[in-house]
């Protein structure tokens, strides 16, 4: 006899001695075991610890999401081995046990090529949801139903084989049960003609009904696996193009209103430098610290966390227009802003504003904000000549880049931009935004003039 380490204690000859239970199929059985080791060494914490490792071990969903990204759909070659159930019939025919042999044998040729013919039909691109793959499955149904009247026995289980084939062909519910339906029926009579008994023919019916509807229940779910696979292919390009048209618009929104600035205060430093060298210092610590602001929004602007400010957009905005003497023109009439209003409205004055010190020629620039009804509109208006094309382009040019970035913004939060000529002349940038009002906030109005 082995000796076996850790094998079970006797009872009187190991004072060490622990039960504990293990629970099999539903029972417990109490068993005595030596507390120092269980077979191969370990200990029983550490055969516990095994043991309920195994049985948490889950798959986590990342390596399920792997596992549906890499599955490939069914095709023709996973229903070809079914054809192995023909064994039965052809045992038959081989030892003599069918009248005519010949005839059978020539019969369950034709089944077996009618049955690969469908198969492959039914799953191929050119031929997948025509006419041939049915044609094909009434063939096969005709002949499976010849062979199994003319022959019973094994020859009964042909009718499965066309069940396969129905599950493989059927593209609706509503066609795989009208075909599933008649083709079990004709499964039990045929087998009733034969005195299989009850069981024998209520079993063939059923297996014939299951077998097809098991065969479509997988090909359905692969195709919806396919969809998926496809819906979120899609969502992460969409993801990818709007993460690129944010971050170009926020470039641009950014770049364009400082780069402008700069300039401005560039060109101011430059006028203000040979007579009054402190004032011309003054601009420039300005243009460092517009620097300094355009990298913070920038850096805001890749991670996507920027988040604007109106009253900062509207000190900027009195800022630059300053440095380009426009006289600027601020009011302000309503109740506080939501934030995300106040952030929309921010880039409003920022692109208006750069409009305006970029290509207005105006003297005097008027900004605008009213809250009333649930809206709130802001309108930018100067006295210049507004946006000039280049010499030689269109002169009724489109909305410029910064202005159809800045709908496309407005648009999303279910608001509105109009741009154009003013009444009057000069030029003229009206933007309405909805408003959820915050109980919180004081509804008074708050009219302020600031020039």
């Amino acid at each position: 006899m082995h000796q076996v380490t850790g094998r079970v204690a006797d009872t009187a000859a190991s004072p060490r001695r622990e039960t504990y239970s293990a629970y099999r199929t539903g029972t417990v059985t109490a068993m005595t075991v030596d507390a120092k080791q269980i077979g191969g060494g370990k200990t029983l914490a550490e055969d516990t610890a095994c043991r309920r490792a195994w049985w948490r071990r889950r798959d986590t969903a990342e390596d399920i999401a792997e596992e549906i990204e890499h599955l490939k759909a069914p095709d023709g070659g996973a229903l070809y081995p079914w054809l192995l159930m023909a064994v039965g019939p052809t045992a038959d025919v081989v030892k003599g046990q069918v009248a005519l042999p010949w005839l059978a044998a020539t019969g369950l040729g034709i089944f077996c090529v009618l049955y690969v013919s469908t198969v492959r039909t039914a799953f191929h691109e050119r031929w997948r949801g025509g006419p041939v793959p049915t044609r094909l499955l009434g063939a096969l149904a005709v002949c499976a139903a010849a062979l199994a009247i003319g022959y019973g026995g094994n020859f009964l289980l042909l009718y499965t084989l066309v069940s396969l084939s129905v599950g493989a062909v059927a593209p609706s519910r509503r066609r795989l049960g009208m075909m599933l339906t008649p083709l079990s029926a004709a499964a039990g009579i045929t087998a009733s003609l034969h005195h299989e008994g009850f069981w024998g023919t209520a079993g063939l019916a059923y297996g014939t009904f299951l077998s097809g509807l098991v065969v479509s229940v997988i090909i359905t779910l692969f195709h919806a696996v396919t969809q998926l696979k496809e819906t979120r292919q899609e969502l992460a390009r969409s993801a990818v193009a709007q993460e690129r048209m944010r971050f170009s618009r926020d470039l641009h929104d950014l770049l364009g209103h400082t780069l402008s600035v700069v300039v401005v205060k560039s060109e101011a430093a430059r006028r203000l430098a040979p007579r009054d060298i402190d004032a011309a210092l003054a601009q420039v610590a300005d243009i460092e610290a517009v620097g300094r602001q355009a990298l913070t929004e920038i850096r805001e602007a890749v991670t996507g966390y920027r988040e604007g400010s109106l009253s900062t957009e509207l000190d900027r905005a009195r800022s630059a227009l300053t440095a380009s003497d426009i006289e600027v023109v601020v009011q302000e009439s309503g109740p506080p802003l939501p934030p995300q209003t106040e952030a929309l409205l921010g880039w409003v004055v920022r692109e208006g504003v750069t409009n305006v010190v970029r290509h207005s020629g105006a003297s005097v620039a008027r900004i605008e904000l009213a809250t009333d009804g649930g809206r709130a509109r802001l309108t930018i208006t100067d006295n210049g000549r507004g946006p000039c094309p280049p010499e030689g382009a269109d002169p009724h040019p489109r909305t410029g880049t910064g202005l159809r970035g800045l709908a496309e913004r407005l648009a999303a939060a279910g608001g509105s931009l109009d741009s154009g000529p003013a009444h009057g002349g000069g030029f003229r940038v009206a933007a309405a935004l909805p408003v959820e009002e915050d109980p919180l906030l004081d509804a008074t109005a708050v009219p302020a003039l600031r020039s």
